[in-house]
């Protein structure tokens, strides 16, 4: 398949072979806790692509075996990012940096893109024989391809999409992990109590010993804090949701200040693609525009094409290098997120397409030189307006109604779906929202709130 996957620079997915040792000697179990075939990781050919079909096995009518294709490229996919899965865990837990560089996860993380991409051809090519027909059904975390024999034609169960069930298995996993972690920490709290009791003849509150702030959650290490200004607002669009199987495809950043003026000699930056917005207090505006494989071209997405206009069917032209075989783009991007915070909304999302995408990215976060701030938790902790109802039982927070909430976003507007115009209308609502609550002395200067910048950072090592 390598015809349809770009131009990589090869030495790079090379040299990520030589780091399998390093790995294995700390990763010994994969996502779905089974042990882990380095051997077999060292037999896969990252430059070329780590699926079995070639080009022509996805034309209509090639005279290979569909079916059989197929069932291959599904157990490498589901073998691989099994692997790929724990890489993130195991990387940043690393304290005494037995592992140097995240260089091969990205670089599995490229090949699995790239079989993905195969994946979708061959489904096609079954739709196109009239072998079965595909449906995408919704099933609690993720949407998946359903495949439907055709009348007369073989069974598709071996053939099937197993993301669900193993995305939602391993999530299951965690919350009973999680549950079992929080009911030894309620049991240690009523022991130390108990202690307390036996010492001094009186109980402290036990409320106020086991109680978590109303509404926390994981979410809440990305607020900012009282001290916060300069910001760098970033938004990305891509080709799907999974940093594993999707491409970014067009990245919009600016910056502002949240608390001093804009610098005078501040760079104006490039247009809105909407001329209503206006840039105010932001400057240094970027709209940075990347491409597709041939095969991921040629599948096309009309999900992403009805939602952000980009039609990834004339994104595989030389015109459009792909983002994650433009070494000089990657620097270029990580320079920037390294030189203050960055908001993101939804920012988990930025970060982990980064970290799959963007050379030195990991190893730059785990080292605490780049710091995150989300605008969700913002609207999730600090906005009235996102309380939970019977229409968003979790709370309104999409970006949308965040901006509208907080007047970056006329009533009757509409996100826009593309980085630059979804970071600045961010930018503005959070630097509205910031005002109010400091006038109001609440969020970053309420109880709650923390000194400095704030934001989600790497702690470093533990002992």
């Amino acid at each position: 398949m390598s015809a349809m996957y770009g131009h990589a620079d090869d030495d790079w997915l090379m040299r990520a072979h030589g780091d399998i040792d390093q790995w294995a000697a700390v990763m010994d179990v994969d996502a779905d806790d089974r042990p882990i075939d380095w051997n077999w990781v060292r037999t896969l050919d990252l430059v070329h692509g780590v699926g079995v079909a070639t080009v022509h096995d996805c034309d209509a009518g090639a005279s290979s075996d569909v079916h059989d294709l197929l069932r291959r490229d599904l157990m490498i996919r589901d073998r691989l990012e099994a692997i790929l899965t724990c890489c993130d865990r195991v990387f940043m837990t690393d304290y005494d940096r037995l592992i140097p560089s995240y260089r091969l996860p990205r670089a599995l993380a490229h090949a699995n893109r790239r079989l993905n991409d195969e994946i979708n051809l061959l489904r096609d090519r079954g739709v196109a024989e009239g072998l079965w027909t595909v449906a995408y059904e919704h099933r609690e975390r993720v949407t998946v391809p359903v495949l439907h024999a055709a009348e007369g034609a073989p069974t598709v169960d071996d053939i099937q999409d197993r993301t669900a069930e193993l995305v939602n298995g391993r999530a299951e996993r965690r919350k009973r992990a999680r549950e079992q972690r929080e009911a030894g920490d309620r049991l240690m709290v009523a022991a130390n109590l108990e202690g307390a009791i036996a010492a001094g003849g009186a109980a402290a509150d036990e409320g106020t010993a086991v109680a978590s702030p109303i509404g926390s959650d994981w979410r809440d290490v990305y607020l900012p804090g009282r001290g916060l200004d300069a910001v760098m607002g970033i938004d990305i669009e891509t080709t799907g949701t999974d940093p594993l199987r999707d491409y970014i495809i067009d990245v919009g950043f600016e910056y502002m200040n949240m608390v001093t003026p804009r610098p005078q000699d501040a760079p104006a930056g490039m247009p809105y693609v909407d001329s209503s917005y206006q840039a105010g207090d932001a400057y240094g505006q970027a709209r940075l525009g990347f491409g597709v494989t041939r095969a991921n071209a040629w599948h096309g997405n009309e999900t992403i094409r009805n939602l952000t206009g980009i039609d990834v069917k004339m994104r595989s032209s030389s015109q459009w290098r792909l983002f994650d075989e433009w070494p000089q783009a990657q620097r270029g991007l990580l320079m920037r997120l390294e030189q203050q915070p960055f908001v993101a909304h939804n920012a988990n999302f930025e970060h982990r397409f980064f970290l799959h995408n963007v050379a030195g990215y990991a190893e730059s976060y785990r080292a605490g030189h780049i710091v995150i701030i989300d605008t969700m938790p913002m609207s999730r902790r600090w906005d009235e307006g996102s309380a939970p109802s019977e229409a968003h039982p979790y709370g309104d927070n999409s970006l949308e109604s965040y901006a509208k909430r907080q007047g970056a976003l006329p009533e009757d507007s509409s996100e826009r779906h593309l980085g630059l115009e979804d970071a600045h209308i961010m930018l503005v609502a959070m630097k509205h929202h910031l005002t109010a609550l400091r006038e109001a002395h609440c969020g970053p200067w309420g109880p709650d709130g923390v000194s400095g910048t704030g934001g989600k950072r790497a702690k470093g090592r533990r002992w």
